[in-house]
């Protein structure tokens, strides 16, 4: 079963030099005394849990947000009423890039589970970037990531059936969770299928059903949230994307 990390307050005080992320964050091609220089706007509080928001839609921008632990959603309101949700973020994920054009933020960001996160005063942020321009060449290429993100979910959307939607998320997630030293065949979905759905354009019963499909075929073994892919191979090729060396192995 894959297990469920304890977030510890010393967990959420540790220094930007000695993150796990440090690498998929903003630290990314700083000196030591450049990160030292960021790790002083850093802000760290209490751990949040699930349900709890980092920001509400229409709310003044000033901070983004990093994923030190755990998961946070975002959402902006549909026009039935209820939700569309716009994006799941993991650790060493940059939350709140979309709100520093109008200085408000257009979507409301929840946490999905017990999560420690890195606040930093945009503010503050802007004025050492100025002087570190690593910082600013890192805060470039996360924005092209963000920008380069959207335009793959629209194609997904756009042109991809049911299977190959979740099929490409749960790539997508596998090798999300690969990057941050995490196993890319066994996790823990902390969105519901619901949520999934709402994602990816389908109706939970479909999701639902797909999950049964896969799991019948023997590309996966699902209990509940915990998800173990036991064919990367074969899960890659419905999902329309081209293989890697890490997709090319099978769980054991």
């Amino acid at each position: 079963m894959a297990q469920r990390k304890i977030i510890s307050f010393e967990t959420i005080r540790v220094a930007c030099k000695n993150c796990t992320l440090s690498q998929l964050c903003l630290p990314m091609g700083l000196s030591p005394d450049d990160v030292d220089r960021l790790d002083s706007i850093v802000k760290r509080t209490r751990p949040l849990h699930r349900g709890d928001h980092l920001f509400r839609g229409g709310e003044h921008f000033r901070s983004l947000f990093v994923v030190k632990t755990g998961s946070v959603k975002t959402y902006a309101p549909s026009e039935e009423g209820g939700e569309q949700v716009l994006g799941f973020h993991l650790p060493g994920e940059i939350i709140g890039l979309d709100a520093i054009d109008q200085d408000c933020h257009a979507c409301s960001a929840k946490v999905l589970e017990t999560s420690a996160i890195c606040e930093i005063p945009f503010q503050r942020f802007e004025e050492l970037s100025a002087s570190i321009p690593s910082l600013q060449h890192q805060m470039f290429r996360l924005l092209s990531k963000e920008i380069g993100h959207d335009a793959e979910m629209l194609l997904l959307l756009g042109k991809k059936n049911a299977e190959e939607r979740l099929a490409a998320f749960l790539i997508s997630m596998s090798r999300r969770l690969s990057k941050r030293g995490l196993s890319p065949t066994d996790f823990y979905l902390s969105m519901s299928r619901h949520e999934i759905g709402n994602y990816l354009g389908l109706a939970v019963e479909t999701v639902s059903r797909l999950f049964t499909r896969f799991q019948d075929e023997g590309m996966l073994k699902v209990d509940r949230k915990h998800v173990q892919v036991l064919d990367l191979a074969t899960l890659d090729a419905i999902a329309g994307s081209a293989p890697t060396m890490n997709h090319k192995l099978r769980s054991n």
